[in-house]
């Protein structure tokens, strides 16, 4: 009986036992744009998870897909942030952030702006080699924007550290999420945030309507960004219905992939059998006036038609949709062109 009594004490109070983390790749296994070092601009990082800047003037980082992940834990990747030139400080007009976008046909179980609404949990891991109190919130842009802010303490530097937050259920006059393939709300944890962001009141005790001051209020360190080498590293976030948290929901490695594929589909040839030929002209003309034109098969159907970048013979073209074909231009007539990758971007 003891241990049927711990069992029911992990099970999730509501909804089914699959597919109850709304997040995607939470344990960061699927990397599909790889390692990137040297930024200086907004970037994906692992899929679905995104980091973004505003009004920068110093700062370079890197992302990473990284190995080091809670001793024990069960994941075998992180998420892992390096600031490599730091701001001096962060001035009134700055911010910097880690968000997943959620779509927002995803969360109609949510019954935002109703009696009914639920409530979130979220849980992750967490690595930082700086301590301090930071901040993660919800922001909710369509009908009425709103945002719901939470603070949490790392408290020992270069150490992972497990939070749960509970984010209340969003019940406000305006709290609705339309039905659609946009964005539902963006998930956020926050390393710096000028005045401009933080000056505002804190939401951390439920839903408010927002202003630009409660970006990220209440205020909390930005000393990630603004500290040479400093490191921040997420892996297991989990985002589920209810008050409380439930162990990570492991899924097959194809399964996370083929979530993130709905977004983000990046094929790279494994050698000349199974690159796509293309014959330039698709029609008769003479070049410019001439195409060649192939279509190919998503494995998954994307969120909306994608913006396609491809490499033929090594030589770098934009792609355009038209009647879900990519299209591109050629300027060379009778040659056969031998495409060695695809990226199609269709993310929120």
């Amino acid at each position: 009986m003891g241990n049927a009594r711990n069992l029911a004490d992990n099970l999730p109070v509501e909804g089914s036992l699959s597919g109850r983390n709304i997040v995607t790749n939470g344990g960061m296994n699927v990397n599909q744009r790889g390692n990137q070092t040297g930024l200086t601009a907004n970037a994906y990082t692992t899929d679905r998870f995104f980091f973004a800047i505003s009004a920068r003037d110093e700062l370079v980082y890197s992302v990473e897909q990284s190995t080091d992940v809670p001793s024990g834990s069960g994941f075998a990747n992180s998420l892992k942030y390096t600031t490599t030139t730091p701001e001096s400080s962060i001035a009134t007009d700055e911010y910097a952030n880690i968000w997943q976008k959620i779509e927002a046909q995803n969360l109609q179980h949510l019954a935002y702006g109703t009696s009914s609404a639920k409530k979130l949990t979220l849980s992750f891991w967490v690595k930082s080699s700086v301590t301090g109190t930071f901040c993660v919130g919800i922001y909710k842009d369509d009908t009425t924007a709103q945002i719901h802010n939470k603070t949490y303490t790392i408290s020992s530097a270069s150490t992972w550290e497990y939070k749960t937050i509970t984010f209340e259920a969003n019940s406000l006059s305006g709290g609705a999420i339309d039905n659609n393939n946009g964005i539902g709300f963006y998930l956020s944890w926050h390393l710096a945030s000028g005045n401009n962001f933080d000056s505002g009141s804190s939401t951390s005790s439920g839903w408010a309507n927002y202003s630009v001051t409660n970006w990220c209020a209440p205020s909390t360190t930005d000393a990630v960004i603004t500290t040479t080498n400093a490191t921040f590293q997420l892996t297991g976030v989990q985002l589920e219905v209810g008050s409380q948290s439930t162990p990570f929901e492991h899924e097959p490695y194809s399964v996370t992939l083929s979530k993130a594929q709905r977004y983000y589909y990046s094929w790279v040839s494994s050698g000349l059998s199974d690159n796509i030929y293309i014959r330039s002209p698709y029609s008769t003309g003479t070049p410019p006036n001439s195409s060649a034109s192939a279509s190919y098969t998503f494995p998954v159907t994307m969120r909306a038609n994608p913006t396609i970048t491809t490499t033929y013979n090594f030589s770098r073209f934009t792609a355009s949709i038209h009647n879900a074909v990519a299209q591109i231009g050629t300027t060379s007539a009778g040659n056969a062109y031998a495409a060695t990758e695809w990226q199609a971007d269709a993310e929120l």
